[in-house]
């Protein structure tokens, strides 16, 4: 996973509400093997309709995506994480996310960022008036700005997600800084014990 400090640049508002995992990455798409090409998959029902906002060419190149209320509800699938990074995107901003939802975005280096309500929707109006807004996301001092729209706010990580996020840890990487601790365990321990050694 790589590092994350700053997330900068133009948005997409999804002015939707509950807009779950179904409809993020549609179902036939998790029959894929690899783990790649998911961005075709992300919201392609809805890509169906040409006025879609993820269509219109204003938006295009944007690295945030704004939602609307509970945002990733539905089945636990990681693929509709993996979809919304592979288009491009690098945070989500939404009032609330599914838990589970959440958890995948942390775990796969996309930025789920809870904010106010009313935050979210000066957010996206003004989003919706000027598709070049710029939006910078701090995840070190936990701050969402557009400061030509004179919008700031603050958001919550917990420590250990924001370390994540920080260094670009991934489950396996928190695993590996206890690597030495592992090894001298490994050579310690009784033999008839089952063993990481091949």
């Amino acid at each position: 996973m790589k590092a994350v400090r700053i997330v900068s640049g133009t948005a997409v508002p999804l002015d939707r509400t509950d807009v779950d995992t179904d409809q993020i990455i549609p179902s036939d798409w998790l029959k894929r093997v690899e783990r790649t090409g998911f961005e075709k998959g992300l919201f392609s029902e809805w890509r169906d309709n040409r006025d879609f906002v993820l269509n219109q060419e204003q938006h295009a190149g944007a690295s945030i995506l704004i939602g609307g209320l509970n945002f990733g509800t539905g089945s636990s699938r990681e693929h509709a994480v993996w979809a919304i990074q592979q288009y491009g995107f690098d945070a989500v901003i939404s009032p609330r996310f599914a838990d589970i939802f959440r958890n995948n975005c942390t775990k796969n280096g996309l930025v789920p960022v809870t904010v106010s309500p009313e935050f979210n929707a000066a957010l996206m109006s003004a989003v919706q008036t000027d598709p070049t807004l710029e939006i910078t996301i701090d995840v070190e001092r936990l701050t969402v700005e557009a400061p030509a729209a004179d919008l700031e706010t603050t958001f919550v990580l917990d420590r250990a997600t924001q370390e994540r996020f920080l260094e670009g840890l991934d489950d396996i990487g928190l695993t590996l800084r206890n690597v030495d601790d592992i090894d001298r365990f490994e050579t310690s321990r009784r033999e008839w014990l089952p063993s990481t050694q091949g």
